[in-house]
């Protein structure tokens, strides 16, 4: 590491530095884009790192400069920040846009059990996070593959696989093979916003674009106006990232 006044450059990789804030390294991860006409800074809160986007041929050490000047816009992000929830006993999630809490029970079946508003299970505390975690993605998986494979039924298209990740930009993906994937975190939003995610993807196998037509098929796939889900997933959707197992 190199340390210039507040800034913080790393000698072994180019896309990773630092700021200081009140004295503390805050990771910024570098990206430069031959589009980009302006530096832009932004706050990934999951990973508590700092976003930098600056023209191909700038200097990086004048667009951290220019980072280090926003110290206090990046403080009150970092305090508006949603905290952290780790999927423990006691802990209050979303499971399809409603809140649940996870209880773990001494002496009960390792089984994960949904009954009403509680998540109960037993076997090992300190599995807890790890196993509910995992009963997500599976619950994400069996949800989406089946959503998705009926719908493109009804309407004659072609899925060739269906999967699930956790991407941070984006909830779902399809390549022209026909393979979908998906955010595993849509088995925290309302249904309505996951099936509108669902149909997103599904009109993209007939128009590999987000053209007029691209719209309308989703509209149609959805069979009313995915705007209130868009809207559902700019407003919540990057607070559903502070799950974790």
């Amino acid at each position: 590491m190199r340390v210039i006044g507040n800034i913080i450059l790393s000698t072994g990789n180019s896309d990773e530095a630092a700021i200081l804030v009140d004295g503390v390294a805050v990771p910024v991860r570098v990206r430069r884009s031959a589009r980009a006409r302006a530096y832009k800074l932004s706050l990934d809160g999951v990973r508590g790192e700092l976003r930098l986007s600056l023209p191909a041929r700038a200097s990086l050490k004048r667009a951290l400069g220019w980072a280090q000047g926003h110290e206090g816009w990046v403080k009150a992000q970092m305090s508006a920040r949603p905290a952290l929830v780790v999927l423990g006993d006691g802990a209050v999630f979303p499971l399809e846009g409603r809140e649940v809490q996870i209880r773990w029970v001494e002496g009960a079946s390792r089984t994960i059990r949904l009954e009403e508003d509680r998540l109960l299970l037993g076997g090992a505390a300190e599995s807890v996070a790890p196993r509910i975690a995992r009963w997500l993605r599976g619950r994400a998986k069996a949800m989406l593959e089946s959503e998705t494979r009926d719908l493109a039924s009804r309407h004659g298209l072609a899925v060739a696989s269906v999967g699930v990740g956790d991407p941070r930009s984006r909830w779902g993906s399809c390549a022209s093979s026909g393979a979908i994937r998906y955010s595993w975190r849509l088995i925290l939003c309302p249904p309505e916003v996951r099936q509108a995610t669902v149909a997103h993807e599904l009109a993209h196998l007939l128009h590999m674009d987000h053209s007029p037509a691209f719209h309308a098929a989703h509209a149609e796939l959805l069979g009313r106006d995915p705007r209130p889900a868009r809207a559902w997933l700019r407003a919540h959707g990057a607070g559903l990232h502070r799950f974790k197992g």
